[in-house]
């Protein structure tokens, strides 16, 4: 018998719902046996089922967070030997504040697009902070030293995975 999507595949698998013949391409598994797909009424899990709207919110909240943050960021820059002994742990909490804001404003919602955004988050902070500590005056070196550059990834990573 031939597959009722692919009429080229032979087969001998049939929808244990509708009895349609199905190939090994078009074949869903589910708790009650291989159904095509019409039958198995293949959904995206809820969590990552992402409207423009939450998209839009997730921005807003990415962009005002980071810049919160990137004021802040900058105001305590000053302070670079605190970096030193604190640089892991403001890293750490800068990642989280943005990717729980983020999360936040979309309800809980996660995938890719919503972790893309939390990172353009932190890199933005991290950016006004740099932008800001260079209209002040402050030397390249400074600006772009190692803790900041240390603090910028855990707090990608930790902003990406709050957004899981």
């Amino acid at each position: 018998m031939q597959c009722a999507t692919h009429p080229t595949i032979e087969t001998e698998l049939t929808c244990s719902r509708c009895d349609k013949a199905i190939c090994p391409r078009c074949l869903v598994y589910t708790p009650v046996g291989a159904r095509c797909r019409e039958c198995a009424n293949v959904r995206r899990i809820p969590t990552y089922n992402l409207a423009a709207g939450t998209l839009i919110r997730a921005a807003g909240a990415a962009a005002v967070s980071g810049t919160a943050i990137g004021v802040a960021w900058w105001w305590f820059s000053p302070y670079a030997l605190l970096y030193v002994f604190y640089g892991v742990l403001a890293g750490l909490a800068i990642g989280y504040a943005i990717g729980e804001s983020v999360s936040l404003a979309t309800n809980r919602k996660g995938g890719p697009p919503i972790q893309a955004i939390a990172l353009a988050g932190v890199v933005l902070a991290w950016s006004l902070r740099s932008v800001l500590l260079l209209g002040d005056g402050y030397t390249a070196r400074f600006v772009f030293d190692l803790q900041s550059c240390v603090l910028l990834v855990f707090a990608c990573f930790i902003a990406v995975g709050r957004v899981r």
